[in-house]
């Protein structure tokens, strides 16, 4: 694995040579220019009609909801970012005749793998971080208002994306750079939906809901850190604003226990390795 340094450096200038750091900085610019002009409407109107009127607090309904807004836009992000640095690792890099050159000694299959991953991993963990203190300086700024736990839901977006990286070096084994593209956003997708169908097993008290959404969650992990991302940053909120915030648009926010970190290690190795098996055995 002393080649996983090389790899590294070599995924890198590959993404700066497509420009794909330039996309993301324009995205994450308007992204966060959005998100401004949205939250400082929110807590404005909060401010002016609704303060005294309902049986929550508002600034901290307001605050726990465009936050949990942020880290889904942030999530979402980091998930496009992912994905592209890893989606074509394989058949892609193989189509364009960039791969064989690679795999040769000393370098191999297995560590091309890794270096892959550890790269996308790293940039994207730096970045989710980055935009999260970004969305987190915006809401204190405009709201006044912070989450109750800052540092856990960062970490916890960042290990989301890790899991994401790791689907899509996964799928490029076996699909095109296309196909894998829209596979991971697909399983993406399913995956806040079953955060989504947890909440509203939740409230129809409906058990089947709860385990389909609890299986998906487990078994897409990045959801499962999503929503106890989530569920920390109003973790010492009570009563009906507690209901209000956990109930939010972007997904359930769920408390998952001490166990969903060395699942998320063990998952992420469990992905790699098919990966690095399933390549060992590919023609290219």
């Amino acid at each position: 694995m002393r080649g996983v340094p090389i790899v590294i450096g070599y995924a890198l200038r590959e993404s700066v040579r497509r420009r794909v750091f330039l996309v993301v900085l324009v995205l994450t610019a308007a992204f966060l220019g959005l998100y401004a002009l949205g939250a400082n409407e929110a807590f404005d109107v909060a401010e002016r009609q609704y303060e005294g009127l309902i049986p929550v607090d508002e600034r901290e309904l307001i605050g726990g909801t465009m936050f949990g807004l942020s880290m889904f836009g942030t999530l979402f992000l980091g998930a496009v970012l992912a994905a592209f640095l890893t989606l074509g690792t394989v058949r892609g890099d193989a189509e364009r005749g960039l791969l064989q050159p690679l795999v040769v000694r000393p370098i191999g299959r297995a560590t091309l793998l890794v270096g892959r991953l550890t790269a996308a991993a790293a940039v994207c963990a730096v970045y989710v971080v980055l935009v999260y203190a970004g969305a987190l300086l915006i809401t204190w700024q405009i709201g006044d208002w912070t989450p109750d736990r800052m540092v856990a839901p960062a970490l916890q977006l960042a290990g989301g994306t890790a899991v994401i990286a790791a689907l899509s070096l996964l799928g490029s084994v076996f699909l095109s750079a296309t196909a894998n593209g829209i596979a991971v956003f697909m399983a993406f997708g399913a995956g806040l939906v079953a955060g989504l169908l947890g909440q509203i097993g939740d409230v129809l008290n409906s058990e089947t809901l709860e385990n389909v959404a609890r299986t998906a969650s487990w078994a897409l992990p990045f959801e499962a850190l999503y929503q106890d991302g989530l569920d920390a940053i109003t973790a010492e909120t009570s009563g009906l604003t507690e209901v209000a915030v956990n109930l939010g648009p972007f997904g359930g926010a769920q408390a998952a226990g001490w166990l969903l970190w060395p699942w998320t290690l063990v998952y992420v190795g469990l992905v790699v390795g098919g990966a690095v098996l399933a390549f060992a055995r590919k023609d290219l």
